[in-house]
């Protein structure tokens, strides 16, 4: 598969202007001690360490200080939280990756990461999740394995046999061609999510694509096992078979599979999440691994539909920053994946649109700092919109992208 070419660090005032900002919040987040230290309502989200090891990266002399003084902080309530075991909402695998970035600045960490990590690996065999009429706790990348193995992989060479057991269980789940291990249950009446109840959701954060992510990191660290490129092959054709050209001529999927004809209109969410982006680069990432180059260049053409119509005014939409700004819903998000399409993939079009995401978030940095002294998560706060800036912008590590379903 085609690699990227390398493209220098962005410079330039408002790159300066970005490592300051990072450090002025850090500082904040700082001497707001334990209090000032929860993310997003929860002590357990990465941002924190995570913004500051890409700090460390590429900032200033006199960042390190800074970057240091914040993970220490966020070290003193490190593991407190709901105590579940996924990625996000306070999970014990967000924890994980918190004290993996963060040893990069304070080493002794590594120690409470090799222990988190077995505690993990450990008790993955009893943790019950189902094979059948399945709930987000049994597969998604948020707080479900298709999370936790891709924690595993953050900041760190994973050992190969910790990823096996959620590996092998996402395996399962993707037995058939038409995926019905992974058809939902139990949303029926849910204010949010009735929309779901019985059908099989396409996204990254909570539906196949995230399964897809997981999967292509558990061959790429595992090698081809028949189990798990089976799996693939089954997953990305679903997901291939669920796309259509909405009516602005993007290649696009809606949040769940299709029940018959594709709906009319333009889908407007274009994000991480759900729809193009994520969608597009978990099919192109999976067939870059199992080494199918017609199905790389059939995620890569979906991919540029959207890089060729990202319209701003119409694809970020929301109330709050986290809807506009943040790697969730808002830009960051998108940035993210053009970077790693620019970046793997060597897309022409994803540079473009990687250039011009760029720009606009550069533009925005009062609101980033405004964002971040209210909401400093990495899914869905400032932390994880500057840590997609600092790494696009700057080519600061790339270590913490699995988060993401990214690399």
């Amino acid at each position: 598969m085609p690699q990227g070419t390398q493209h220098a660090p962005y410079t330039g005032t408002a790159l300066t202007a970005l490592t300051a900002l990072v450090g002025r919040l850090l500082d904040v987040w700082s001497a707001g001690g334990s209090d000032g230290g929860v993310c997003d309502g929860h002590p357990s989200d990465p941002g924190i360490p995570v913004l500051a090891a890409l700090l460390h990266d590429v900032g200033p002399p006199g960042s390190a200080g800074t970057a240091a003084r914040a993970v220490a902080v966020w070290a003193r309530t490190a593991g407190q939280g709901p105590g579940h075991r996924g990625l996000y909402d306070g999970g014990l695998a967000g924890t994980l990756v918190g004290l993996r970035l963060g040893a990069r600045l304070h080493p002794q960490l590594n120690l409470a990461a090799d222990r988190l990590r077995d505690q993990l690996v450990r008790t993955a065999p009893a943790r019950g999740w189902r094979r059948d009429r399945v709930s987000f706790p049994d597969y998604d990348l948020i707080v479900g394995p298709s999370g936790t193995l891709l924690a595993l992989c953050a900041g760190t060479q994973p050992e190969p046999a910790d990823l096996v057991p959620f590996a092998d269980h996402l395996a399962a789940l993707c037995d058939a061609d038409d995926l019905p291990r992974l058809r939902t249950a139990g949303y029926a009446g849910h204010p949010h999510l009735d929309w779901l109840d019985g059908r099989i959701n396409t996204g990254m954060g909570h539906g196949t694509a995230g399964v897809v992510a997981a999967l292509t990191a558990a061959v790429r660290h595992l090698g081809p096992r028949p189990e798990l490129t089976r799996a693939l092959r089954h997953t990305t054709r679903w997901l291939m078979r669920q796309s259509f050209d909405d009516a602005r001529s993007l290649r696009t999927w809606d949040g769940a599979g299709l029940d018959g004809p594709p709906p009319a209109g333009p889908r407007a969410r274009q994000a991480w999440c759900y729809g193009t982006p994520g969608v597009s680069w978990a099919l192109w990432d999976a067939a870059d691994a199992l080494g199918d180059p017609e199905a790389a260049t059939w995620a890569a053409g979906a991919f540029a539909t959207l890089a060729e119509r990202y319209d701003e005014s119409f694809h970020l939409f929301g109330d709050r920053p986290a809807d506009v700004l943040a790697l969730c819903h808002g830009a960051a998000g998108v940035l993210a994946v053009a970077d790693a399409f620019d970046h793997h993939a060597g897309l022409p079009v994803a540079a473009e649109l990687k250039a011009r995401l760029l720009g606009r978030l550069l533009g925005r940095l009062p609101e980033l700092y405004s964002f971040g002294q209210e909401a400093r998560g990495l899914l869905g706060g400032a932390a994880g919109a500057l840590s997609a800036l600092l790494t696009a912008g700057q080519g600061a590590a790339r270590t913490w992208l699995p988060c993401l379903g990214l690399r």
